[in-house]
């Protein structure tokens, strides 16, 4: 494990691995090095790659700021980018894949870029929906209600009531208790929910924007919408995946893309 520092003094904790051109894994919400679904896929890239993962602010064992902002994470990701030799493919997923396409629109130095299912699930229109959970969200974290806060978002991504009780009970959840507040990034990260076209206009790196042909309709269609407002991306659908996309059909995609 190594460090770099941000701009605003925040240390952010990485590890790479393999050989090649750098390529950098973006998680999305609760996600870091220690669980989620990029430490499989680094595996899976390693071969073509040099990969690195990342905790995103306060997340595992990178530091985080007294205030939040969508800009501080995108000067992580720059600071990473130096690390990495000053270029870079990225490779971003669900709410990670909405800050690397902010990253790409804020002029880093990205080679290649690829997105996967984006959530904007209000690009239907229930913007009031979306700030109603951002509300709602917020309201458990002032209170001190880290796993209730859990709780709300396993809910509103569609996780049962029983499999979320399950999910209380196991040891996985003082992890998912630890990075609660970083839900409400992600919610930053995502704006009112809709495609943000004028940002996603200024991207001018190729892009790749995937979906999940077993993903529902809410999945989706943000990610054809935002493959449609960037000037330079391709969309692309992953047949019988979902939003829990497997390694092996992912990085096969990457590979592609990014030789």
């Amino acid at each position: 494990m190594a460090k770099v520092t941000s701009r605003d003094g925040t240390t952010i904790a990485f590890e790479r691995a393999g050989e090649g051109p750098a390529l950098i894994l973006v998680d999305g919400a609760m996600c870091y090095r220690a669980f989620g679904p990029m430490p499989p896929l680094a595996q899976v890239l390693a071969s073509d790659f040099t990969v690195y993962t990342y905790d995103r602010r306060g997340r595992g064992e990178s530091g985080d700021s007294a205030s939040y902002a969508v800009a501080r994470e995108v000067e992580d990701l720059e600071a990473l980018i130096e690390a990495a030799g000053g270029l870079a493919y990225v490779y971003g997923i669900s709410s990670g894949a909405a800050l690397a396409m902010e990253a790409a629109a804020s002029g880093l130095t990205i080679r290649k870029l690829a997105l996967y299912e984006p959530p904007y699930t209000a690009e239907g229109g229930d913007t009031e929906g979306v700030k109603e959970s951002n509300s709602k969200l917020n309201e458990l974290l002032a209170a001190g209600r880290r796993g209730d806060a859990v709780e709300f978002f396993m809910s509103g991504v569609g996780m049962s009531t029983d499999a979320i009780a399950g999910m209380r009970q196991s040891p996985m959840w003082p992890v998912f208790e630890a990075v609660a507040h970083t839900i409400a990034y992600d919610f930053a990260v995502l704006g009112d929910g809709t495609v943000p076209r004028e940002r996603a206009a200024l991207v001018t790196v190729p892009t790749l924007v995937a979906d999940g042909g077993a993903s529902p309709d809410f999945l989706r269609r943000p990610a054809k919408a935002l493959a449609e407002a960037i000037p330079t991306a391709k969309y692309q659908t992953l047949e019988g995946q979902t939003h829990e996309v497997t390694p092996d059909a992912i990085a096969a995609v990457l590979k592609e893309f990014f030789r």
